[in-house]
């Protein structure tokens, strides 16, 4: 047999050595992942179910730090339609919000915060707004952070999802508007056109309108000429029996 042509085998070489190299790279990932996977079921997540008012997620962080590591927070911010309301009425100017998650470094740490805080005093500083307020903290089961980060894009679309639709409602209305408009400017432009011609003498005046300033339209009576009926005398004279054969059959 004869041997394989000298590019052929370089060309396998080639493809031998970069499959070699992709190899160790596939394999760093996948352990990559793997790490990240178990990271995150060593994580927990707790859900505050009330967030008192001027707390900012930098004060929630300082307040559960002395607790455990804490890696990530999230807190929901009210609606801005609540907080236009809140500012017309004099009252605070600044950013509240509705709920929150912290994401702490242990799984542990998380379900033992959450059953020793819930239901107590905030705390810190006496001259705090909320320092009375009490932890509404609930430890979630199952919960990872991805979770949060899909709800909260699922919330965004359907937030832009309604704004493009009430922009649509709102363009359509507008387009109806405008061409009502135009149809009423082309309307008044053809009666004063009519009007001007009048007053020229331009148009016949219509009996009963003596007026030529007058803006109403004119009843125009149509004529139009119809045809008369073809008399066909074959259909009058419908056959008829005569009285002497009448009194034969009946005998009178």
């Amino acid at each position: 047999m004869d041997s394989p042509p000298k590019e052929d085998r370089l060309y396998r070489e080639i493809e031998e050595d970069q499959e070699d190299k992709t190899e160790p790279k596939k394999q760093r990932r996948k352990q990559q992942l793997l790490k990240e996977i178990a990271d995150a079921e060593k994580k927990g997540v707790c859900y505050l179910s009330r967030v008192p008012p001027h707390l900012r997620p930098l004060k929630l962080r300082h307040l559960l730090s002395q607790y455990g590591e804490i890696l990530r927070i999230y807190l929901a911010p009210e609606d801005p339609a609540i907080r236009i309301r809140r500012k017309k009425s004099g009252k605070s100017r600044g950013k509240n919000f509705t709920e929150g998650w912290v994401e702490f470094a242990k799984k542990s740490v998380a379900k033992r915060v959450a059953r020793m805080l819930n239901g107590e005093p905030m705390g810190g500083n006496r001259r705090s707004s909320h320092y009375y307020d009490l932890w509404n903290i609930k430890y979630l089961r199952k919960f990872k952070w991805d979770n949060l980060t899909e709800e909260v894009a699922y919330k965004n679309a359907v937030r832009e999802q309604k704004l493009a639709a009430e922009i649509s409602a709102a363009k359509r209305e507008r387009d109806f508007y405008l061409g009502k408009v135009d149809q009423f400017k082309a309307i008044r432009a053809m009666e004063e056109r009519k009007k001007k011609q009048r007053v020229e003498g331009s148009l016949p005046q219509v009996e009963g309108h003596g007026d030529p300033t007058n803006t109403l339209p004119a009843k125009i009576m149509r004529h139009f000429p119809q045809k008369k009926s073809v008399h066909v005398p074959e259909l009058d004279s419908t056959a008829r029996l005569s009285k002497e054969l009448l009194a034969g059959v009946f005998g009178k």
